[in-house]
């Protein structure tokens, strides 16, 4: 029933990852970076410790009594994070939803599942899953297939979106993406899904906050919600220099109070978008919480979001026009994504 519980939450927090770009579709009149960093305030500076607050109320002293070294480690790792969050809007912006979700999570699939195993082989610590682990062990090496089997349907997606490229006039690629550039994409795409796999590397820097958590009586389901606050720094950090950045040379920073523009609506959905996004790790530590085991739980997370991402690509018309063939190699790709969640499930359930 754990395992259960925990697929359930690493979905929900999938759907929140996959969907948390759509309201910013809806904003009109504003620079990109206008509304990031406005959805972004809310994602990493308002929301988390209000929701620390609501499930871990001591989170304040917590962080407070741990040792300086685990805190840099954590907010540098968001720092490298941030970079990989802010490439990763302009992978989605380039790319669209399918393609740009398959490249930048194929990447940070695999360097967040397996990077964090390789570092325990050498340093140990209790309850961690090694590499050894995942290779010696029947579980393991069951969990170890759905990790090579997610990214092979991660592979098959991105082909697809390859073979979408060379079919579509260049007119219909920007009906359905309107800033279509493949060449600039998957150049932020690859940055993105390398960097972004360090949240993952993040999150066990400041694992002893939340091991302190537990010891202080809160309940585990909620423990790195303590770790978000800090990690979570460090990416604000790297978006909020950068949005500053193009707003000085784009001139956007009028964008705040431009009553052109649906000033209300635009803030609403900006926050929207920011509080989404925050409930996908909200839900991923609960996930973890009941799987306890790192690379299986980030490897059902991104799963879950490139399912979830390809779907409202497929409600945005992103796939109208392409060959049945290519439409064909989605589907392979999406099935065996599903195939390899199944799998890490499994593998989780025989451990």
């Amino acid at each position: 029933m754990q395992i259960i519980f925990g697929i359930i939450f690493h979905f929900i927090g999938g759907f929140a990852s996959g969907s948390f770009y759509m309201p910013y579709k809806k904003i009109k009149g504003w620079h990109w970076e206008s509304y990031w960093i406005v959805g972004g305030l809310f994602s990493w500076l308002i929301v988390p410790p209000l929701a620390a607050y609501l499930t871990v109320p001591g989170f304040a002293e917590i962080i407070k009594h741990t040792p300086w070294h685990i805190i840099n480690y954590t907010i540098l790792f968001g720092v490298f994070w941030g970079v990989g969050g802010l490439t990763y809007g302009l992978g989605v912006r380039y790319l669209g939803m399918s393609l740009g979700n398959s490249v930048v999570l194929g990447f940070c699939s695999a360097f967040g599942a397996l990077v964090p195993s390789i570092y325990y082989n050498f340093y140990p610590s209790e309850g961690k899953t090694t590499f050894h682990d995942l290779i010696t062990t029947s579980w393991g090496r069951i969990v170890f297939a759905g990790v090579i089997v997610c990214l092979l349907g991660i592979y098959i997606c991105g082909r697809a979106g390859v073979m979408k490229e060379n079919e579509l006039p260049e007119a219909e690629k920007k009906k359905s993406v309107a800033e279509f550039n493949l060449g600039k994409g998957l150049i932020v795409a690859i940055i993105s899904g390398i960097l972004s796999a360090c949240f993952n590397f993040g999150i066990e820097a400041g694992k002893p906050m939340a091991q302190a958590a537990v010891a202080a009586g809160f309940n585990p389901l909620y423990q790195n919600n303590v770790i978000y606050i800090t990690l979570l720094w460090g990416g604000l950090t790297t978006n909020f220099i950068w949005c500053i950045i193009l707003n000085a040379r784009n001139k956007s920073f009028g964008d705040y109070t431009n009553k052109q523009t649906p000033l209300i609506k635009n803030y609403l959905f900006a926050a929207l978008a920011g509080t989404t996004w925050f409930l996908q790790f909200f839900f991923y530590g609960m996930g973890e919480s009941k799987l306890g085991n790192g690379a299986s739980s980030w490897i059902l997370h991104m799963a879950f979001i490139i399912l979830v991402a390809n779907m409202w690509g497929i409600f945005l018309k992103e796939w109208k026009g392409v060959s049945k063939k290519t439409k064909a190699t989605f589907t392979i790709g999406i099935i065996t994504i599903i195939l390899s969640v199944l799998l890490v499930g499994y593998g989780n359930a025989l451990k």
